[in-house]
């Protein structure tokens, strides 16, 4: 009974999340990017999935994969050897990437790079810098000093790296921290960080996902280094014909299966991983397996829908809209709509309604989850609208990105690190399913009907989304620091003032 509260609950937020984008959708088919009435059933078949699945994977993330990785992190912090707790989060980096679902879309769109060999450089790229974490909380590193020092790598690579390769790299980065590895990375950064009693604790609960963001744009940039002659390819967006909505239906069950398989895969090492840490370390009781296993069927039967309904739903309906408004003379409008676009569809992002639950709980409300969202949308807005104008007027992607990056980390030295934390978590996290399988086919689209270059031009949008997160959300940190500073200056002048009454006052009855 009480679970079925609490997934209405989810659910009625999970339709508070998608209404939006999928009423601008609506809207635009009908004025300027008019969609195929098949698509349009597609679309909106999809709508329906997403509602279910968030609601579903929610619930689920919540009764599992948060207590999982929270209980894990917690017992490796108990390991008194150096070596052991930093091979653990290897292995979990790199197992957990390997059964993330939106690293198969990438390794999909770069068809001239065997599948399993991008997924494996890009699984030991955020293992490596899960490591890299671990040994920078155990140092006592600011974080602001880490991500500056791998940032000028990444930059100093880039020079290097074949062209059509720096746009996926740099995509990699968002798409890699998806709806598996988000919940359980942070869960496991909470965990490591609980046994610690120092200023910098809750601080340190955040910014792994920083640091694994970055994992995956060295391994594809060293890939196109590795492989000379082997230039990147991308895979063209087909929009299946509908012709009724039986058809439609038919399409959704035929597409079921492949992501039935997919989701099992990606949650079968996690699970093996947990079974064999419980028959260790006996950490959860029988109530709490009963619990987690509950919430792992919630999570699977979840991110199905959702997986199911974002590439058969929203993925044809994306690529038709940017194709549609990008011809007939109304090429300028993709900028504002890619801005509204981008301001609605973040709230859809499953592991967007994870981080921000989990900050406003370790920050013990003083960041919360209304602020956190605003910041993101208009990160989102912001980074979609960029994405269009390079869509219209081929700039390179680093004429956005290094001063992007540049504000981001000379930001870091004037805020808390907390919110240095949430927002390089952020960047990663906002960067999902929903914008792999809309965003960027809506910008292909575009790019395709413009005459652009895709590989070029198109690419890119998921690494301008997971970029301007770091500035608006440390731009809210920032803010935030201000206002704290005027009100204690204000406090100590008042109570001057005070003091100053009192001491009038004495002299005037000494008088």
């Amino acid at each position: 009974m009480r679970h079925n509260k609490l997934l209405l609950e989810k659910i009625q937020e999970s339709l508070a999340s998608v209404l939006p984008i999928t009423a601008i959708v609506l809207v635009i088919s009908l004025t300027i990017a008019p969609l195929t009435p098949g698509t349009m059933v597609l679309f909106l078949f999809g709508a329906i999935l997403l509602v279910f699945g968030m609601g579903l994977f929610s619930l689920g993330v919540d009764m599992s994969m948060i207590p999982m990785g929270d209980g894990i992190g917690v017992q490796i912090s108990k390991t008194r050897r150096v070596l052991t707790p930093l091979l653990i989060c290897f292995v979990l980096g790199v197992v957990v990437t390997i059964a993330e679902p939106d690293l198969q879309v990438l390794a999909e769109q770069l068809p001239s790079v065997e599948n399993m060999t991008l997924i494996l450089a890009v699984a030991v790229g955020v293992g490596f810098f899960l490591v890299a974490a671990q040994v920078r909380m155990l140092l006592n590193i600011p974080l602001s000093y880490a991500l500056l020092f791998f940032y000028i790598l990444v930059f100093a690579l880039s020079y290097f790296a074949p062209d059509t390769f720096v746009p996926a790299a740099f995509d990699s980065g968002g798409v890699t921290t998806g709806p598996i590895t988000v919940p359980f990375i942070m869960a496991l950064g909470i965990g490591l960080a609980a046994r610690r009693s120092d200023k910098n604790s809750s601080s340190d609960s955040f910014g792994l996902i920083a640091l694994c963001s970055i994992g995956p744009i060295l391994a594809v940039m060293v890939l196109g280094l590795a492989l000379p002659g082997v230039d990147a390819a991308y895979t063209p967006v087909v929009v299946p014909e509908v012709a009724s909505t039986q058809q439609a239906a038919a399409l959704f069950l035929e597409e079921l299966p492949a992501y039935t398989a997919e989701v099992a895969v990606a949650l079968l090492p996690i699970l093996a991983i947990f079974a064999l840490f419980q028959l260790a370390f006996r950490r959860f009781q029988r109530h709490q397996l009963g619990r987690i296993l509950v919430g792992l069927v919630y999570t699977y039967l979840g991110l199905v829908l959702f997986l199911v309904g974002v590439n058969v739903g929203f993925l044809p309906a994306g690529a038709t809209i940017g194709a549609g408004i990008a011809s007939g003379g109304t090429e300028w409008m993709l900028v504002p709509i890619g801005a509204l676009v981008g301001y609605f569809i973040v709230r859809a992002e499953p592991a967007v309604r994870v981080l921000a639950r989990q900050v406003e709980e370790i920050s013990n409300g003083s960041i919360t989850q209304k602020s956190i969202n605003h910041a993101l949308s208009i990160g989102i807005a912001l980074s979609v609208g960029l994405a269009m104008l390079r869509i219209l007027t081929g700039l390179s992607i680093l004429w956005f990105l290094i001063p992007g990056y540049a504000v981001a980390l000379a930001l870091t030295f004037f805020v808390p690190q907390m919110f240095t934390g949430v927002a390089f978590d952020s960047g990663g996290v906002a960067s999902g399913p929903m914008t792999t399988t809309f965003l960027l086919p809506l910008a292909m689209g575009a790019c395709e009907a413009v005459g652009g270059n895709v590989l070029t031009d198109a690419f890119g949008i998921v690494a301008l989304v997971a970029m301007t997160p770091l500035c608006t959300i440390q731009a809210l940190g920032l803010y935030g620091k201000l206002r704290a500073r005027r009100a204690a200056k204000a406090l100590r002048q008042a109570l001057r003032d005070e003091l100053a009454g009192l001491e009038a006052g004495i002299v005037y009855w000494e008088v």
